[in-house]
């Protein structure tokens, strides 16, 4: 009978342990690049998170972000130059848009 409620209480351990802790859920950046073939790749940065996606006609999506404040650049390719946005907000679970970027000559 000893073993049967030592096991009973290890088990009822085990599963409160698992249940205990949150799930990540990331968040991500997304927006569009105009005009669509000036740029090739966008970061997104944040004080503990360095994220790198396409962009791909136009579009990016950065994905899998922690939850924070980011800086999104832009890698332009010639003629156009760079492009930065500051302040994107990005929330556990959340699709953050950060609209049309123009980029310059």
């Amino acid at each position: 009978m000893k073993n049967i409620k030592a096991t009973l209480l290890g088990l009822a351990v085990a599963v409160s342990g698992l249940f205990a802790f949150n799930s990540f859920q990331a968040g991500s950046i997304k927006g569009t690049v105009n005009p669509p073939d000036g740029a090739k790749e966008v970061w997104a940065i944040s004080a503990t998170d360095t994220l790198k996606a396409p962009v791909n006609n136009g579009a990016f999506e950065v994905t899998n972000a922690k939850a924070g404040t980011y800086k999104v650049m832009i890698d332009a390719v010639e003629p156009y130059k760079d492009a930065v946005k500051d302040g994107v907000q990005v929330s556990d679970g959340q699709a953050t848009d950060v609209g049309e970027i123009k980029l310059e000559k």
